[in-house]
């Protein structure tokens, strides 16, 4: 029994030694060069959150150079017909204003199952969690090690994230597979337009898992945080 203990002690000291360091090396990613080469290409998934996080969200992305972002992977929670139906509008719209180099899909959407439904009653939220997280965790770890010519790389360089709750499923799952050392994305939260004085809980919960974690007021930046000011970006 005392062997099992002894054990048992050992691989949560392990966990907690492991997750310690994954947590502290996401607080020293540098930025990327404000002029990074011209045929550099950074693959981006952005996660649509529905409603205002997803119009947020695209427009962010529509910022984007996207022969240098590509190719982009959209997800969104099942049943989000708006937000799929957004960023294909948004896709549609940049075709025309550019000619891509190749013949190659520069994009994809993804569908994930909803962590929690609205008005959903906490007592039914956990299996839809535990649903979502597997699904994540496929996405991420699994899904990447069986894409030819792939290995050792992960699903894309660079999630984007803006809330709400799905995404912080989305980001465990990130931080799971960092735990046990497979490739993973650069995190980049950016917080919504809405929060003015206060983060939201998504960017409570997220704040310091995040690479990157934006806000776009300054009544938001504390000092010595991690938070990064650029103003209004939507």
């Amino acid at each position: 029994m005392s062997s099992c203990i002894t054990i048992f002690l050992s691989i949560l000291l392990f966990f907690f030694v492991r997750l310690f360091f994954v947590v502290s090396s996401s607080r020293h990613i540098r930025l990327a060069p404000a002029n990074p080469r011209p045929l550099q290409t950074c693959s981006i998934a952005i996660f649509l959150g529905s409603g205002g996080h997803t119009s947020e969200a695209l427009k962010l992305t529509s910022a984007l150079d996207f022969g240098r972002y590509s190719p982009r992977t959209y997800i969104v929670s099942e049943g989000d017909a708006f937000s799929a139906q957004k960023a294909h509008a948004l896709e549609h719209i940049k075709a025309t204003d550019h000619v891509f180099s190749d013949d190659h899909p520069q994009y994809k959407l993804l569908i994930i199952p909803r962590a929690r439904r609205v008005h959903q009653s906490l007592l039914s939220t956990p299996p839809d969690a535990i649903k979502s997280l597997l699904a994540c965790m496929y996405l991420v770890s699994v899904r990447p090690l069986f894409k030819k010519g792939a290995f050792r790389q992960p699903f894309a360089d660079l999630l984007i994230l803006n809330g709400p709750g799905t995404c912080v499923i989305l980001c465990a799952a990130i931080l799971l597979n960092r735990l046990i050392g497979l490739p993973s994305p650069r995190v980049m939260y950016v917080e919504s337009f809405a929060r003015v004085k206060t983060l939201s809980l998504s960017g409570k919960l997220l704040y310091h898992f995040s690479d990157r974690f934006v806000v776009q007021w300054p009544d938001l930046v504390q000092p010595g945080g991690r938070e990064v000011y650029r103003g209004c970006l939507v």
